[in-house]
């Protein structure tokens, strides 16, 4: 018999396969190929560094100056899932508008509706609020190595917002009206953005490191030679996506309970698991280059998905 959860993804799968997407979210690729903390870091941890590959992601935390106080204080690392996806909703209406501007107030809450099927309550926003301050604080740098150079921006995602949000009469958290890309972010989004469909960023919304993986196949396979499968050993797999597991038997466990999830939401995603790791094979984009070329108009070729990924 086939159990309620096992019947989604296999709706889920279908939908997805058949069915073009109505919506698109973009990630960068550099981090569809690093990662943020999936969990909750200590509080005095405040750099945090991934390297997958030839790409790497250092994370600085930031300071915000509060005006109760008139001092700078000191925020945490952005983390968890809704990092992820208030990231993928800024890139998504930056890509669409072609603009370093983004009106969030009205565009936050129809996306988290989309993903969600509801608006958020006082404790999701605050959620919402804190991990959009921790964004708009930290310090990204994002860095690709070729033999012996290698390219680095450094920068901010948010230039600039009000980190300290309004309440209104009741209370309710009030989102700024817009907020700013940096231009330095902006203008690597523009050339590395990784599109995706936002149907399966809502299954996976629940768990970062679904989101993780998700991304990085997205952004992986389709760049593959044919005929040339790829082993990715479990201890590499570990150290990209096992913040907090110890054991690799653990980490195994956790890993493959994700993967009929992900491929429900990535149905032409080709991979297999065994006692060595995670084989690869090359595989069609998640979003085909004409859905994206149709539903943004202009930039197209932009966001070809071969040209959209620096190298590995």
């Amino acid at each position: 018999m086939v159990s309620v959860i096992q019947q989604r993804l296999v709706d889920l799968s279908n939908d997805i396969a058949e069915t073009p997407a109505d919506e698109l979210a973009f990630q960068h690729s550099i981090l569809a190929q690093t990662s943020l903390p999936a969990a909750r870091p200590p509080d005095d941890l405040l750099v945090w560094e991934r390297r997958q590959g030839k790409a790497t992601l250092l994370v600085e935390a930031g300071k915000a100056l509060n005006p109760r106080t008139g001092h700078f204080e000191q925020l945490g690392l952005p983390y968890g899932p809704k990092a992820r996806l208030l990231l993928m909703h800024l890139n998504g209406e930056a890509v669409r508008r072609q603009s370093p501007v983004i009106p969030v107030e009205d565009t936050m809450t129809a996306f988290f509706r989309r993903l969600m099927g509801r608006t958020q309550d006082g404790r999701q926003a605050k959620m919402l609020k804190e991990q959009l301050t921790a964004l708009a604080a930290a310090q990204f740098r994002l860095g690709i190595s070729h033999g012996d150079s290698a390219v680095q921006i450094d920068t901010k995602v948010v230039g600039a917002f009000n980190l300290w949000f309004e309440k209104d009469e009741s209370q309710r958290i009030l989102w700024p009206s817009t907020l700013k890309l940096s231009l330095d972010y902006f203008d690597s989004l523009q050339r590395f953005a990784v599109p995706l469909d936002e149907r399966a960023i809502a299954a996976l919304a629940h768990s970062a490191v679904a989101l993780d993986i998700y991304c990085w196949l997205a952004q992986r396979l389709h760049r593959m030679p044919e005929g040339k499968p790829q082993l990715i050993p479990w201890a590499n797999l570990q150290e990209q996506f096992g913040q907090g597991y110890t054991r690799i038997r653990r980490f195994r466990e956790f890993f493959s309970g994700l993967l009929p999830q992900i491929h429900a939401a990535y149905p032409d995603a080709r991979f297999e698991t065994d006692g060595r790791g995670m084989t690869l094979w090359q595989s069609p984009p998640p979003v085909r280059k004409r859905l994206v070329s149709v539903g943004l108009c202009a930039i197209g070729g932009a966001l070809e998905p071969s040209k959209a990924s620096p190298p590995e």
